[in-house]
């Protein structure tokens, strides 16, 4: 007997069919919850995404001198790093004219192309190479927006301290678009992007057909086979654990925190020195969490394997667990099947 499709003839869904695109959908807030956590752990340092950071200053400096005209911003150290823009103008605040901005590991941009690429591996019915593509697609129009709202912080600041020079609320506006773009401007537009690029593969429909055809489309299984590359894997994860623990242990830049971190609070002193300890040594400490959590992520990911099943529809480990006895039967054992007859006839016929 054929089973009846739940579809409504009008092309509505059915409840059912909306429960069933929920329950697949729910694995998506679960996997940008697991994303977070690690993206928060990885991201402790102030300077845990240096390269990417360092790089988008530069280009923040060079695009501003650009447009803006020459001597518009200057580019500067910050914990070290190339990644602090100082803004300047006759009309800022302060005695040197100059707006001090630093380019941090949430400026990079990181953080939105990791919640827009979970989104779009996370989405059923469209093929992984398409995957693909539109996440490297994605990411780019991520950066290049980024970099954009990085560009507009100083027409921004001039505009408002021309009508109140060297007044530091002059500066409120800019600080205001920045919040504004940090809090939800860019949740916005990530998530239309997906919307835009989900229903461009067919929407809902093409979800619910991938669910009907494929209800269990892939499990977590512990790993079977073991090669080269997978101890390799878990040896790395091993050594990033150590390296976390030895980044406290043995750095002689973070005993050293620690030890006048100890000195201010036995001391009850407050000083440029003793702020100075406290941010090394939560770099310290962050560098280990990351270091951590990266193991964690390398020893796990090595250690679970994601299964699909098979095209009639048996998962991998039932099939290898009766394909022994179809092979023994194929491959004609009979000679330890006991012959018909007795041992007598059996003889006289040999």
């Amino acid at each position: 007997m054929a089973a009846t499709k739940t579809t409504r003839p009008d092309g509505d869904m059915s409840w059912m069919e909306v429960g069933e695109l929920g329950l697949r959908y729910g694995r998506i807030p679960m996997a940008l919850i697991v994303v977070e956590a690690f993206y928060w752990f990885l991201t402790m340092p102030s300077d845990t995404l240096a390269p990417i950071q360092v790089t988008e200053a530069w280009i923040w400096n060079e695009l501003t001198n650009l447009i803006y005209g020459e001597g518009s911003a200057v580019i500067s150290h910050h914990n070290g790093w190339l990644t602090r823009i100082d803004l300047l103008h006759v009309d800022f605040p302060g005695p040197y004219d100059s707006v001090g901005l630093y380019v941090s590991d949430e400026c990079a941009g990181v953080h939105e192309m990791i919640f827009l690429s979970t989104l779009v591996m996370m989405t059923d019915g469209v093929p992984q190479k398409d995957k693909i593509k539109a996440v490297g697609v994605m990411c780019g129009i991520v950066y290049v927006l980024n970099i954009l709202r990085l560009v507009v912080f100083y027409p921004i600041a001039v505009n408002s301290c021309l009508e109140m020079p060297d007044v530091q609320a002059c500066l409120t506006p800019m600080w205001q678009f920045h919040e504004t773009v940090y809090t939800w401007g860019f949740l916005v537009v990530l998530v239309l992007m997906w919307l835009v690029w989900f229903l461009r593969y067919g929407g809902p429909a093409r979800t619910l057909a991938a669910t009907k055809d494929d209800p269990s489309p892939w499990r977590l299984q512990r790993r079977r086979s073991w090669d080269l590359k997978h101890k390799a894997l878990l040896g790395a994860a091993l050594l990033l654990f150590v390296l976390a623990m030895t980044n406290i242990s043995t750095n002689q830049n973070a005993i050293d925190a620690r030890d006048t971190l100890a000195f201010c609070e036995l001391s009850s002193q407050l000083s440029s020195e003793c702020g100075d300890a406290q941010q090394r040594w939560d770099d310290a400490i962050g560098y280990a969490w990351s270091l951590s959590a990266l193991g964690l992520v390398v020893g796990v990911g090595t250690f679970v394997t994601v299964e699909r099943p098979l095209e009639d529809g048996s998962w991998p480990e039932k099939a290898n667990q009766n394909a022994p006895n179809e092979e023994d039967g194929a491959n004609g054992k009979n000679h330890h099947r006991k012959k018909p007859g007795s041992w007598k006839r059996r003889s006289e016929e040999e």
